[in-house]
């Protein structure tokens, strides 16, 4: 039998890619602060999903343009005097899903693929989604690895940028338009709800060791890495959903790391009332 051909086989290694692009691109989510707009963007590409299934082309496809299209809006919007970019982002995201309300009530049922969109399956990767998570991983790295500096600079010092000659708008547009990207190339594995958590919870913990912006990224993609070989190990022993099982364990990674250093700054403390003057 091919290696491929085995569903676990392929289900670790969708694991491990997207435990790399995840951490990647979660520790610029965590430190951008750009963490509703991730979970609005896995909400904005239902409508594209519902249009791709009723048109009969990739579901992919339909989520890559939808959300690009909001990525789109929220940047032209948070670009005018006075306006908040959660508010044109909850604006966005929320017409969006009516809209795909309304394009899933043309249909007879809701498919099986849209449910599966929903939720995610990563028993079910393809050799192809295997292939097309792995180039996603190597074009993210490339973008965020060239273009490290001018998005530090229009994320951390916008007006220093802008004496640079940074354009600190169209790098905001760049970044987005990646997380559009990661978004949608997990989906298939974890599903549009539970996206957000490998995205967010992994970078968090991350940001709770370092705040060296290199270390933080390594620490995320393990974190990351492990949390869904933990969550496919707990699915495939207990039967239980493989989407909802990565998601905790990327849960429970936070909760961890944010226990430990609650124990250790306590530690620290009793140490130094301990010492005495």
């Amino acid at each position: 039998m091919n290696w491929w051909d085995d569903v676990m086989h392929r289900a670790v290694t969708e694991v491990v890619l997207v435990g790399a692009l995840t951490g990647l691109i979660g520790v610029q989510v965590v430190v951008r602060r750009l963490s509703f707009f991730t979970m609005a963007l896995t909400h904005a590409t239902f409508p594209g999903v519902v249009a791709a299934s009723i048109i009969g082309v990739n579901l992919l496809l339909g989520g890559v343009v939808t959300g690009a299209v909001v990525a789109l809006g929220v940047a032209a919007l948070t670009r005018r005097r006075g306006q908040d970019a959660a508010a044109a982002t909850g604006v966005l995201v929320s017409g969006g899903f009516a809209l795909g309300a309304a394009l899933v009530a043309m249909q007879s049922g809701f498919s099986r693929d849209l449910s599966s969109f929903l939720v995610g399956s990563i028993l079910t990767v393809s050799a192809f989604d295997l292939i097309v998570t792995a180039a996603v991983l190597a074009v993210v790295a490339l973008v965020l690895l060239l273009c490290a500096r001018p998005l530090l600079y229009a994320g951390f010092d916008p007006v220093g940028a802008r004496a640079s000659g940074i354009r600190a708008s169209g790098w905001d547009v760049v970044l987005l338009l990646t997380i559009v990207l990661v978004v949608v190339t997990v989906v298939p594995a974890v599903g549009t709800i539970l996206a957000l958590s490998l995205i967010v919870a992994p970078a968090a913990a991350a940001r709770l060791w370092s705040d060296r912006l290199p270390v933080a990224t390594v620490l995320a993609i393990a974190f990351a890495i492990t949390s869904g070989l933990a969550g496919l190990y707990v699915s495939s022993s207990w039967n239980v959903a493989a989407g909802a099982s990565i998601s905790l364990a990327a849960t429970a990674a936070l909760v961890l790391s944010w226990g430990l250093q609650r124990l250790g700054r306590i530690a620290r403390g009793t140490r130094v009332r301990t010492v005495p003057a």
